[in-house]
């Protein structure tokens, strides 16, 4: 009999990462992805086991993410999340779709890829981030993840209509997503603070949010969309239950403690397995170059309005909107299996995706981290 030795390998890579972390001071989704393209280059490969479990680690911190949205400030600060979102969306979509299509040689339809997968900005990694910096409830962090979702929405948008071919299980998805959603936030108060469910080692809401999250999953799968986009809805609508004050606020946190352990880690992992040195290596040059212009197009749509808007915090707020990794990825993806790019540009699309999950988040949380949160926000806005 032959033990599997690959969940013995990620079991210790996801404990590594921890203790890296904790050393260095450095978010641990950078040292997980780190740990996860190393052990990927080594030989180690996903199994389907782990593909599932990332998939839920990407919706699981989306939700989170969505939960810890103060929807008071979103409105208040509407122009100013929307335009650095649309904008950290729009210039490096343009920006890259000229790149790939005028200098690097590549088709139309896969400098349209390029363009959606770099136009990214990871919700996942920003919410990690937040949350291990202490700032998810501060107002930086708050307007960060809401632009976030404005230019993931963009992404998510583009995807569909490059992608998406309507059909019958599409509007079932959406419809049914939609309905899910309403149901859900009327009938979770009910879950969350009934006597004979709450505070209980077996963690009924626990278990009754991760079901609704599987079911998003399932019906996206059924329509051929993301569950990603009605995961953070859900967990925006879902967010006055979790209020500070409110006793439910409890379960969050046990929530975020069950993700943290070993199921968002392999959504990281997973995602840093995904990158191939061999055929980077092969291509340095445009790996670069399109590392740059990611970088330098993000810079451009964000940093001006940040400064403007942000003041106290507008390198941070640009570093970390440069950041991509679920949608960017999941674009390539599906540039490789419809055809549209092929293995190279995959590997490169992916290993600039990983790379701006990386670089840009060490440098914000090694030199840019917000200090003082009354001073970060342009308080004539």
């Amino acid at each position: 009999m032959k033990g599997d030795y690959i969940p013995l390998i990620v079991g210790l890579l996801v404990f590594l990462a921890s203790i890296i972390s904790l050393r260095l001071g450095l978010s641990v989704a950078i040292i997980e992805i780190t740990l996860g393209a190393i052990a990927g280059n080594l030989g180690l490969h996903t199994e389907e086991w782990m593909l599932y479990i990332a998939q839920f680690g990407g919706i699981i911190l989306t939700y989170l993410a969505g939960t810890e949205i103060d929807t008071k400030l979103f409105k208040e600060k509407f122009k100013e999340s929307f335009l650095i979102g649309f904008f950290s969306f729009l210039i490096p979509s343009i920006a890259a779709f000229l790149f790939t299509f005028y200098f690097a040689g590549w088709g139309y339809k896969a400098s349209i890829i390029a363009g959606i997968a770099l136009s990214t900005t990871s919700l996942a990694v920003v919410y990690s981030v937040l949350v291990e910096t202490g700032l998810t409830k501060t107002q930086i962090g708050k307007l960060l993840m809401a632009a976030t979702f404005v230019t993931d929405m963009g992404t998510a948008l583009a995807l569909s209509i490059m992608f998406i071919q309507p059909t019958m299980l599409t509007l079932v998805f959406y419809v049914g997503s939609i309905l899910i959603i309403l149901f859900v936030d009327r009938f979770s108060p009910y879950i969350l603070n009934h006597p004979k469910y709450f505070n209980k080692v077996i963690e009924p809401e626990i278990k009754f949010i991760f079901l609704v999250l599987l079911i998003f999953i399932f019906f996206a799968q059924l329509g051929g969309g993301q569950a990603i986009l009605p995961a953070f809805i859900l967990g925006l609508v879902m967010s006055k239950h979790f209020d500070e004050k409110s006793k439910a606020r409890v379960i969050l946190n046990r929530l975020r403690t069950v993700a943290y352990a070993f199921i968002t880690p392999i959504f990281f992992i997973v995602g840093g397995m995904k990158v191939s040195w061999t055929m980077i290596i092969a291509s340095l040059g445009l790996f670069v170059a399109l590392f740059a212009v990611k970088i330098i197009a993000k810079f451009i749509g964000v940093y001006f309005l940040a400064k403007k808007y942000i003041p106290g915090g507008s390198m941070y707020t640009t570093l970390l909107m440069s950041t991509g990794l679920t949608f960017g990825t999941i674009s390539s993806l599906f540039g490789l299996q419809a055809g549209i790019i092929n293995q190279v540009q995959y590997s490169i699309l992916v290993g600039v995706v990983v790379a701006s999950a990386i670089i840009p988040t060490f440098i914000a949380q090694k030199w840019f981290l917000p200090v003082d949160d009354e001073d970060i926000l342009d308080s004539d806005t």
